[in-house]
């Protein structure tokens, strides 16, 4: 093909929703002509209105295909209407094919008369559209969803009511999910256990989480998150406008394979989702226990999302949603509530130009999931996966009470932010050893991580707590790493207190 002449139509295609339904496309290539389409296969501007010949002209998608499920064909329990509606990269190579057709004046009537259905289907659907859900996302128009009062006014009336040490530990949420708890959802999953079976035995993993975390006098505790197959999953499984694949599995990294939920619809919560197992783990336990929540943002950029409404959209009717749960895990006595947004960074645009509106929607997001609580319930929130100092005014502007965030694996970048001047009055936990790796920090490698983070923050604002969940460690390797984390602290704690 000759590079001066030839043009390329690049069909902007969304991970599964198929595009030939959906988005205007627009290419500008070297022979300068700009070639605007409606995949769908009506050319708004017709390729014959310019002078390019057909031996010149390519039809391709704009990437590659390996973040797309490979084959709707595999999806036979998937909703005949809502799978009308997707394009699996088996699905997106018969759209390119027929468009490419198309073009050259071998149009598949019939295609493009199904391809129309579905996309009337889709538009006319009462699953789509939940008229009250739309009510209230306009209504978030106005208000930048701040809690009322400052963080540190905030911390004050927290730490009378909690009753913390210095150097306050906690845990990021999950533990080792063991062979026995997994068979245990798989069975229930399919109805070959009661769900009084089911609800015992996660009972008893709960159970067995507290009395680990109490007898290692971990201070601010979790549950373990022992009912939960993934972060993500597990919310969309609860929430309307999700549906989920059987084998719609796509590359994370290396051989990492996840299958995200996708997001059909307007979403909703129809009932609490956390709340029986937090009051349950709170019961079992005099210490804080906190509420585990997955943020609205990596709900959003860890799932294949509608594209017939912006993004953002979307993500403030996700928060929405979670704000209900919020509110409801304090209403049932729980005073710390974790709401992870593990995938906010990751979700910045390719351009540069748009990361501030993308962040400011994603700060926005997290911020309406809590701005109903009183004073006294303290926000944590959690980051992994990141470089962060880039946008470290974006995480101030989360408004968060205490941020744990993944440290260790990044050198300590995490910490030359501070040293650079910036001023972090909320509570914040570097990660102070890494669970990716099974190796098992020693008691004084992490009190020299301490240190150093205590030589740049101040000891009101410093939590001591791993980079990460724990699900993919074993209780070998857990066990021993919280024992030294725990005495690191409290050994930190005692020459703070000496040196008064």
């Amino acid at each position: 093909m000759d590079a001066t002449f030839g043009l390329m139509i690049l069909l902007h295609l969304s991970p599964l929703f198929s595009l030939s339904r959906l988005l205007l496309g627009r290419v500008s290539m070297l022979c300068h002509v700009e070639v605007f389409l409606i995949i769908g296969l009506q050319l708004q501007f017709p390729v014959s209105d310019y002078d390019i010949c057909a031996d010149k002209l390519v039809v391709s998608t704009s990437c590659s295909l390996m973040h797309t499920a490979v084959d709707l064909v595999n999806e036979t329990k998937l909703d005949d209407e809502i799978k009308s509606w997707l394009a699996f990269a088996a699905q997106k190579v018969v759209e390119v094919n027929a468009l490419a057709k198309a073009l050259a004046g071998q149009k598949d009537e019939a295609y493009f008369a199904a391809n129309a259905a579905a996309l009337a289907s889709r538009r006319s659907s009462p699953r789509v559209t939940n008229e009250e859900v739309q009510k209230a996302a306009t209504a978030l128009k106005g208000s930048d969803h701040r809690r009322a009062t400052t963080v540190s006014a905030r911390l004050d009336a927290q730490q009378k009511k909690l009753n913390l040490p210095v150097l306050p530990t906690t845990t990021i949420g999950s533990f080792p999910q063991t062979v026995e708890l997994r068979r245990v959802r798989r069975e229930y999953k399919a109805k070959k256990i009661s769900e009084e079976e089911y609800t015992n035995a996660i009972k008893e993993e709960i159970s067995k989480v507290v009395k680990i975390q109490e007898e290692l006098d971990i201070d601010v505790l979790v549950h373990g998150e022992p009912e939960r197959n993934d972060m993500v999953e597990y919310f969309g499984e609860q929430l309307s406008g999700f549906t989920f694949t059987a084998n719609g599995w796509v590359q994370s990294y290396g051989s990492r394979c996840v299958k995200p939920p996708i997001i059909y619809g307007d979403v909703s919560r129809p009932n609490p989702m956390t709340v029986f197992w937090s009051k349950m783990a709170q019961s079992m336990t005099a210490r804080p226990m906190k509420g585990m929540l997955t943020g609205p943002v990596t709900i959003l950029n860890w799932s294949f999302v509608r594209n017939d409404q912006p993004r953002f959209e979307t993500c403030y009717q996700i928060a929405l949603a979670i704000k209900k749960e919020v509110e409801d895990l304090e209403a049932g006595g729980i005073q710390v509530i974790q709401i992870d947004e593990a995938a906010l960074r990751e979700g910045l645009p390719l351009r540069k130009s748009e990361h501030a509106f993308y962040l400011d929607w994603a700060v926005h997001s997290f911020r309406i999931t809590n701005c109903g609580v009183q004073d006294t319930t303290q926000i944590h929130t959690h980051m992994c996966y990141s470089n962060f100092n880039d946008i470290i005014q974006s995480i101030i502007n989360m408004d968060a009470d205490v941020i744990t965030i993944e440290n260790s694996r990044s050198d300590e970048k995490l910490l030359s932010v501070f040293r650079e001047g910036v001023v972090y009055g909320a509570g914040i936990g570097p990660g102070v050893y890494d669970i990716h790796s099974p190796r098992i920090p020693s008691k004084e490698e992490i009190a020299d991580r301490v240190n150093k983070m205590l030589a740049v923050l101040d000891t009101n604002i410093l939590w001591v707590n791993p980079d990460c969940g724990l699900k993919t460690r074993k209780y070998a390797e857990v066990k021993p790493a919280l024992t030294n984390m725990v005495e690191a602290a409290k050994q930190i704690r005692a020459e703070l207190a000496k040196a008064q």
